[in-house]
């Protein structure tokens, strides 16, 4: 029988970040009412968990209680992963109307990327 992989992930600073991005890439395409990207999404995933892996344990932890720093390195793997290129023209007219897209104020990392050109 085929192992599960949702029962072997931990809850360890990586899979909790992991989790928060994706929570947050859900609710950003979903008051856009867009489809996300699923394969950009993964890419989106794969960029953020190769970073967290790469930093020593203290930076870590501290990105666990650092809002902040956190969204830096959301905002960098949704770049590296090609999502800020994806329904690129849709989500700029909408960050360029002025209408209320419904998004917590932390998402302006994300919409900022439209209100510019690439």
């Amino acid at each position: 029988m085929g192992e599960q992989k949702g029962s072997q992930r931990g809850t360890g600073p990586i899979e909790l970040l992991r989790d928060e991005f994706r929570g947050h890439l859900d609710l950003f395409y979903s008051h856009l009412k867009l489809a996300a990207p699923y394969d950009s999404v993964e890419k989106a995933l794969g960029a953020l968990t190769t970073k967290l892996k790469a930093l020593p344990p203290e930076e870590l932890h501290r990105l666990t209680t650092d809002r902040a720093q956190r969204w830096v390195h959301f905002q960098q793997a949704f770049i590296e992963s090609g999502l800020s290129l994806k329904h690129r023209g849709i989500i700029a007219g909408l960050t360029r109307s002025g209408a209320a897209l419904g998004l917590p104020p932390e998402f302006n990392h994300l919409l900022d990327l439209y209100r510019t050109t690439p």
